[in-house]
């Protein structure tokens, strides 16, 4: 049994040792801490050994690794600077990429970080970047599993090789990386630590070995000028040869991961004498993210130096910086004065901005001077009156010029005057948007923002707006609209005409009111989307649109981007195709035409994607996966089966094997009849990897028109077998059908 005398020093040394471990508010740093460790500076809170830090901002100097001590925080990342500034620390990543376990070929799986949740780190949103090098390659990033998060999806990243040799062997020696073999994307959550996954998009694996096959979190920017060595280094390539790799991360007082929404969250303290914030020329600002809170000091504007000492923040003078005043410069606390000389005006803060007064010659010369001031201004006025006319028709012709115009006329070469007849004046859009008012917005994409407009003459139109002046926008503008010039059907989005006066171009067109397919399939589960009957009406209806595109035009145009999102829907829930800015026109004496690839991935047809061969046969892949994401109400660009299959090849072997009620719509199941079998065969048809095996669009119209037809007179099959041509499947057309079809849409 323990004294009650010696239990009292016990206790009382526990707490001596517990208090010297880090320190308390208001206390700072004791006086014979550390504040440098090799050449980086430690200011507090950060600090190294027993009573200098704040609790969590402990870091070690090592000095047993090489002769130059290193400031490291956790096991093996160095500090190499700390911003109290930006709340951040700088570090290098001495394993220089995430250390990869691999199970199956290249699938496989690792972490990065291990950094803790409770650690006042994470990973940097703004500054960093996740980097992913090899060929055919998919690489997820998740939640690690020290919290409920764990395992959760953040973002994905996968980097293709070209089954063309000549494309992979160029790409060392490409001035620009990024085409093939790597990819990088932005990292939505921070967090102290990241799961990741790989998985090969290559079965047979037969690019591996072209690039090294690397996963990094680096700084923005490092991997520019890194990439041309790494990629290089592919044939002597050792996965044990680790680059060091630049991180930042982002440091908040008191950071507590939050879980769940809703749950309680940190912050600055309500009473000051709590917060780690000493200087009283500082501030305490809240840290909040879609991972964790906490808070920060930051030093008053006119104030510079550490927030987390009393009197750390100190006056900066104005006054002795270069360029912040040529006149009389007064320093004041947090700011300064600056004003000319006295005898002299002007604006101080430019060079030679002050300029002396003299009195006495400035009234004589007003007295003597005044008439001839009165012509002057009476000729200025007439003579601005006349270059304000003038500049506005330079500015015309500057604008139309920069804005393509001229390509435009070429384009539509058959009605030169298009460009003059469909030029609406920036003053009439800028009155039927309220000048580009936000409450105008009704939606974006890639290629733009859409306003909603009252023209004077009461239409209602939706107004297209490039989202920035680059050469490549402008070229897809002007493309939409030579395309939608010469377009009168239906089911296509009609253009009322454009406007070439500004900077950048806009696009005037029919206003759609019932929003896109993808917002009315889309809806929460337990919530009844559209109809069986109305669903098959609007893929009949956006067939007959690419139909009309396909065939009925003096030069064929395929669409490249069909997709829900670009399927507008009316007050009837008619169909009306939109977004035509990377559509191209093929003549017709060619059948493939070869372009840069573009596209939403999920729909891409995986034809075009590898060898960059366009033709009508791409839009028809698009529409089968269009098919099945009306009948299974599953997003193409995000889903995955139970077995890490895509919408497509789940689909495909569903059907194959009779078990198409585990893949669709409940509502679908419910409400179709037999016709729900016929499309999805339809679907699997289109979506054949091989392009001859795709049905046209032509037959694909025919199909879905008898489907919902009152009388059935004929309802071709596609057997879902490998090597079935379209020649056999085409003979199942009738002769009727056929000429039915043709006299509808001449050539």
């Amino acid at each position: 049994m323990i004294p009650a005398a010696a239990l009292t020093v016990l206790l009382l040394q526990l707490r001596l040792s517990t208090a010297a471990s880090h320190v308390t508010a208001g206390a700072g740093p004791l006086p014979h801490c550390q504040t440098s460790c090799g050449a980086v500076e430690v200011p507090y809170p950060f600090g190294i050994g027993d009573g200098c830090y704040w609790p969590g901002f402990n870091l070690t100097c090592d000095r047993t690794r090489s002769r130059e001590p290193r400031l490291l925080v956790g096991a093996d990342l160095q500090v190499v600077e700390i911003s109290l500034a930006n709340s951040t620390v700088r570090i290098v990543d001495i394993a220089g990429q995430v250390r990869l376990t691999f199970s199956v070929g290249l699938d496989g799986n690792g972490t990065w970080g291990g950094l803790g949740a409770a650690s006042p780190y994470v990973l940097s949103e703004m500054r960093n970047q996740f980097v992913v090098t090899g060929c055919n390659v998919q690489v997820t990033l998740v939640g690690d599993s020290d919290d409920s998060s764990g395992g959760n999806v953040i973002c994905c990243c996968s980097s293709f090789c070209s089954t063309n040799n000549k494309l992979t062997g160029a790409l060392t020696s490409s001035p620009g990386y990024g085409a093939a073999g790597c990819c990088d994307t932005p990292i939505p959550i921070g967090r102290p630590s990241y799961g990741v996954e790989m998985k090969s998009l290559d079965s047979r694996n037969e690019y591996a070995h072209r690039l090294p096959i690397a996963v990094r979190f680096a700084k923005r920017g490092w991997f520019e000028g890194a990439y041309a060595v790494l990629l290089k280094d592919s044939p002597g390539y050792s996965p044990s040869r680790r680059p060091a790799v630049p991180v930042v991360l982002d440091f908040a007082v008191d950071s507590k991961p939050v879980m769940l929404p809703g749950m309680a969250t940190s912050g600055c303290p309500v009473d000051a004498r709590r917060s780690v914030c000493q200087s009283r020329h500082a501030s305490c600002r809240n840290v909040s993210g879609k991972y964790r809170s906490g808070y920060v000091c930051r030093c008053l504007d006119g104030y510079r130096g550490n927030p987390y000492l009393a009197g750390g923040c100190q006056d900066v003078d104005e006054c002795a910086l270069p360029g912040m005043c040529f006149g009389e410069c007064i320093n004041t606390a947090g700011g300064h004065l600056c004003r000319c000389q006295r005898g002299a005006h002007g604006d101080p803060r430019i060079t030679n901005g002050c300029i002396k007064s003299y009195l006495g010659l400035s009234a004589g010369i007003g007295v003597g001077s005044g008439a001839a001031f009165l012509i002057m201004v009476i000729g200025a006025i007439l003579v601005t009156r006349k270059m304000k006319q003038r500049r506005g028709k330079m500015l015309k012709k500057k604008f139309f010029k920069q804005n393509r115009g001229h390509l435009l006329q070429q384009l539509v070469s058959q009605k030169a005057d298009i460009a003059e007849r469909m030029i609406i004046p920036l003053v009439e859009i800028q009155k039927a948007t309220n000048n580009f008012d936000k409450a105008r917005e009704i939606g974006g994409g890639g290629h733009g923002t859409v306003y909603k407009g009252i023209m004077s003459d009461l239409h209602v139109v939706a107004i297209k707006k490039s989202k920035v002046a680059i050469q490549r926008e402008i070229d897809e503008f002007i493309n939409e609209v030579a395309i939608l010039s010469q377009i009168n059907h239906r089911n296509v989005v009609k253009l009322h005409g454009c406007c070439l006066e500004t900077e950048v171009p806009l696009l005037v067109y029919e206003f759609i009111s019932n929003g896109t397919l993808y917002h009315h399939l889309h809806v929460e589960e337990t919530m009844p989307s559209l109809p069986w009957e109305d669903r098959l009406r609007i893929a009949t209806e956006i067939a007959r649109a690419l139909t009309y595109l396909h065939s009925a035009m003096a030069f064929p145009i395929v669409h490249r981007d069909i997709k829900s999102p670009n399927i507008l829907l009316d007050g009837t829930l008619m169909a009306k195709v939109s977004d035509f800015g990377a559509s191209r026109f093929i003549p017709v004496d060619q059948t493939k035409t070869s372009t840069a690839v573009q596209g939403t991935f999920g729909y891409l047809d995986p034809v075009y994607f590898y060898s960059g061969k366009l033709t009508e046969k791409s839009d028809v892949y698009s529409f089968g996966v269009l098919l099945m994401e009306l009948l299974t109400r599953k997003k193409p660009c995000s889903y995955r089966s139970s077995e890490e299959e895509t919408l497509v090849p789940y689909f495909t072997a569903s059907l194959e094997a009779g078990k198409l009620i585990h893949v669709l719509d409940p509502q679908v199941m419910e409400e179709g009849g037999k016709e729900v079998e016929e499309v999805a065969m339809l679907a699997v048809a289109c979506t054949r990897i091989e392009r001859d095996h795709r049905p046209t669009m032509r037959q694909v119209e025919m199909t879905l028109e008898s489907l919902g037809a009152v009388h059935d007179s004929f309802i071709p099959k596609y057997q879902v077998v490998v090597g079935t041509t379209m020649e056999g499947t085409s003979r199942q057309y009738s002769l009727e059908a056929e000429h039915l079809l043709s006299s509808r849409y001449p050539r």
